[in-house]
C-alpha cells in the first residue's frame, strides 16, 4: 500500500470513525506489531495477543491525535512499546524464560540448521537487557531507522546508538563464547 492510500485511510478514520478503514490499517500493520511484540516478550503468544489488542484499541481511540510526523507503523510500534512497558511495570520483573523461548523457537519451520540458528538467536537475544533487546529488535528485525527508533522509544539519537552498540557487543560475545 502506498503512503497516499494509508493517509486516505487515516483521514477516513479520523474524520468519520470509519471502522472498515481502520480494519484495513490493522491488517496492514498487525504482522509487524505482533512480530515485534513476540520478540520483545520472548515468544509469549498469549501476552502478545493481549498487548497487540491493547495497542490497536489505543490506536483506534487516539487516531485523531496522530499527527503524521512519523509513519503510522512507527506510531503503532511506539504504542506497542508503551503497552509493553506498562505491562512490565505492573508485573514483578522476571527474566525471560530462556527454556520456554527456545522451545517456541523449535517450532519454527525449516531444516534442522534453521531451527538451530533460530534457537541461537533467541538465546542470544534473551541475554540482552530489555532496552538493548528492544532497540536491537527495532533496528535489525523491523528494519526501522535510528531516527524512527528515537521517536518510538523517546530516547536521544546517541542513546539509541549506544544501546545498539552494546547490544552488538553482547551478541558478538555470546556467539564467540558459544562457539568455543
Amino acid at each position: 500500500m502506498s503512503r497516499i492510500e494509508e493517509i486516505k485511510l487515516l483521514a477516513l478514520c479520523a474524520a468519520t470513525d470509519n471502522r472498515r478503514a481502520f480494519s484495513r490499517l490493522v491488517e496492514l500493520h498487525q504482522d509487524a506489531v505482533r512480530r515485534f511484540l513476540m520478540n520483545l516478550t520472548g515468544g509469549d503468544a498469549a501476552l502478545v495477543d493481549d498487548l497487540a489488542q491493547d495497542t490497536f484499541i489505543k490506536a483506534w481511540l487516539g487516531v485523531r491525535q496522530f499527527k503524521g510526523l512519523s509513519g503510522f507503523r512507527t506510531w503503532l510500534i511506539r504504542i506497542a512499546v508503551n503497552e509493553f512497558v506498562s505491562y512490565r511495570r505492573r508485573q514483578r520483573p522476571e527474566p525471560i524464560d530462556d527454556t520456554a523461548m527456545l522451545d517456541r523457537c523449535g517450532a519454527v519451520e525449516g531444516g534442522q540448521g534453521a531451527v538451530a540458528d533460530s534457537m541461537d538467536v533467541a538465546a542470544a537475544m534473551a541475554t540482552l537487557p530489555e532496552t538493548e533487546r528492544m532497540v536491537a529488535l527495532l533496528f535489525y528485525l523491523e528494519d526501522i531507522s535510528i531516527k524512527e527508533i528515537c521517536k518510538i522509544t523517546a530516547m536521544p539519537d546517541g542513546t539509541v546508538k549506544s544501546h545498539l552498540s552494546r547490544a552488538r557487543k553482547h551478541l558478538q560475545n555470546f556467539f564467540k563464547n558459544d562457539r568455543l
